[in-house]
Parts: structure tokens; sequence; C-alpha cells
């Protein structure tokens, strides 16, 4: 006999999803995390707020190989299933731009909801188990695992261990190798929701305003933020999701304005006016001096001084800004990894290995990653709940 229905590796967000939807339906369950804690990456998302769902999650706010293997998933768990568990809960929440929805209270609340209803299906949560093997019997079927706190057997397993972002909170690719080891395809990982590089903005190191990012033919909309180090910001993470390394981004610095026929109505109406002037109406001064110097922007001082040529040209420069960047700042910034497990090796409606029945796997090891604003957590949830359901 097996000690276990099922078996989950990885106490986060999907894990514990998981393993409390399939102990709801009355099976014996147990968790196995390497860190000391759960849900550590719970806690440090969305600034310690939990940004836990959006109100709108649509197959196209994710990128995958496969961009249609989410559909089934979010028809059986979607946004309005989890809303309706932290209502019932009584966890305070706000929604803030786009459809975020945030807790009052911080992060916590949320994992202390799934550790109140793993604990009401009597999972047996067991932390610190460094070392995994995987093994499976085929005669009777089992899965058996081998690691530090001992060995543990069960008719099902579920591999939840997470990406490889977030490597301070324990991040690894355990359930990556374990994929191989079953003989699973898992395709091109890297970096996602991630600041970008690009040389020579550490003047402007602070600077924040809104821009439209164009990128792979999607148009994305939020801030942006210079660094030392190249760009960031919401609306860059967002596209970090579908650049790919030598494309190029189109920024717009003015999101929702035409910078052309304004600078020609300032000219009309003050033309003794500076340029650097009049675009600070608009732009942040450090900016616009940078820009000038970066472009080589005529130094004629007033609007009357510039041909309607070289006004759409400032203009074209700070509205249709076209470069590469040189890469991203990697895993240790990055807040999910793009690419896991391929959908092809699983069922889109449960989450199983067509290769392996009884073994699945769930959340960001599978190559399915949303953009920022609640969209990975969601698919964590809703990737947990298939699972936990399909289970015997």
């Amino acid at each position: 006999m097996p000690d276990f229905d099922l078996l989950v590796l990885g106490a986060g967000a999907s894990g514990l999803m998981c393993a409390a939807t399939a102990a709801g339906r009355g099976l014996k369950v147990a968790v196995l995390e390497h860190n000391p804690n759960p849900g550590r990456k719970i806690l440090a998302s969305g600034g310690g707020r939990c940004n836990f769902t959006n109100l709108e999650v649509r197959p196209q706010d994710f990128r995958s190989a496969n961009p249609h293997f989410v559909k089934s998933c979010l028809a059986q768990y979607p946004p309005s299933r989890f809303l309706e568990l932290v209502k019932e809960h009584k966890i305070a929440f706000y929604e803030k731009a786009q459809g975020q929805l945030f807790c009052h209270q911080g992060a916590r609340e949320i994992l202390n909801l799934l550790l109140g209803l793993n604990q009401k299906g009597k999972v047996k949560l067991l932390t610190g188990a460094q070392e995994i093997q995987v093994c499976h019997q085929k005669e009777p079927s089992l899965f058996l695992v081998q690691c530090s706190l001992g060995e543990f057997s069960a008719r099902n397993l579920v591999v939840a261990t997470g990406g490889l972002s977030y490597r301070s909170l324990g991040a690894s690719d355990l359930g990556m190798l374990l994929a191989r080891q079953f003989g699973l395809k898992v395709t091109h990982t890297r970096p996602a929701l991630v600041p970008l590089l690009y040389k020579g903005f550490t003047p402007l190191a602070g600077v924040s305003l809104p821009a439209e990012v164009e990128v792979a033919g999607r148009s994305l909309t939020d801030d942006l933020l210079f660094t030392h180090q190249g760009i960031s910001g919401p609306v860059v993470l967002k596209a970090s999701l579908f650049w790919d390394p030598g494309e190029s981004l189109q920024v717009n610095l003015l999101p929702g304005q035409d910078l052309n026929p304004l600078l020609l109505e300032a000219k009309a109406s003050f033309p003794q006016k500076s340029l650097s002037k009049t675009l600070a109406q608009w732009l942040p001064e450090r900016l616009v001096s940078h820009w000038q110097e970066t472009f080589g922007w005529p130094t004629k001082g007033q609007l009357q001084n510039f041909s309607h040529k070289e006004l759409a040209l400032v203009a074209q420069s700070l509205s249709a800004w076209s470069f590469v960047p040189q890469g991203t700042e990697g895993y240790a910034k990055a807040e999910v990894t793009l690419g896991g497990v391929s959908t092809q090796e699983l069922s889109s409606k449960t989450l199983e290995a067509k290769k392996q029945p009884g073994l699945y796997f769930v959340g960001e090891l599978v190559d399915m990653t949303g953009l920022l604003g609640g969209f990975n957590l969601h698919w964590a949830w809703a990737s947990g709940f298939a699972a936990g359901t399909a289970v015997s």
C-alpha cells in the first residue's frame, strides 16, 4: 500500500492549491518542500501585498509555445473562483490599475488561506526536504520519493517546484530535471518580467514616466523607469515577456499625445519660448536635457528658429524611439521564468504527463508565462486546481 494517494513536490502557490483541492476530495495528500517554510514566493509577491489575481485573465495575457493550452484551466478555474475563496475567508482586498487585485493586510493572508485549506484536508506538510530523488515503480504503479526526511510513496505525483527566478527564495531546476528524467521535453528557458539592459541611461537613473512600448506586434502602456543598468518599471517588465534577444523595442514617451502638432502649435503661439522649456511641460527636465544631447537636437534655443522638419524629428525621437536592448538583468531580478515543461507533453485539462500516467506538472514549471498583474498567480491557482481535481 502506498503512503499517500498524492505527493506534491513544492509548497508554493500551485502546489498548495493542488494539495488542498485533492485533499478536499478525500484523498490522502502530503507536500514536500525543500525550503524551511512554505509559500516564500507568495509572501514576496506584489511587493508583499500579493497581487493574487486579475479581474480579467485571458489566454492572450500569456506567452507559451501553445497559446491555446491555458484555455481549459482558465475555464475550469476563472478569477471569480479564487475571489470567492478570498471573500469567504474575509480577506480585505482592493483593485489597483488594470484589474489587479491586492490584499490590504499583506500576502500572509493568502498564504494562511492556503495553509488553512491544507490543514482542513489533513494534508501532511513536510518542510526542509533536501536531496529529493524520484523513481517510478510499475507493478503496482507507484512513485517513490527519497529525500533527507525519509522515503515516501504515492499513486500520484505532482511536481510544483517552480521556475528559476527568485533564486534567493530557493528556486531550483529540480522540476525540469524530473521532467527530463521521465522523458518529457523542456523548452528553452530564460528570465521574464525582468528589467532590460541598455547603456547610457545612468544620468536618467530614477526618472519615471508613463510610456507605451511596442514589442512583437503588441502595444503595452504603463510606467517606465530609467535605471543605472537600463530600463525597468511595469511596462518594461511586461515587454520583456514578449521580447526576444536581438529584437528592437519602440517606445513612445508621450503615450496618448501627438507631439508633432503640439510642437507646431507651441511654435505658432509662443515662438520665443525655448524647445527645452516647451518639452518640459510634458516630460521630466532631466529626460529632455539627456535626449537633446543624445539625439543632437539643434541648440537654436527658441522655437521660432526650428523648421517644421526639425520639430518633426524631435517629436519622432520621443514618440517613436527604437532601440535594441543588450540583454536582461537575469534570474536574480526576474519575477518569472519563460519556458519550461513543454505543453505538448501534458494534458491541457488535467496537466498530467501523456507519457507517464499519474505524473503532473503545474505552475511556473510549465511553459505558460503570464503578464505582470496577477496572471502568473492565477495560472498557479488554475493549474493546481486542475491537477488536484484530476488525481484519483
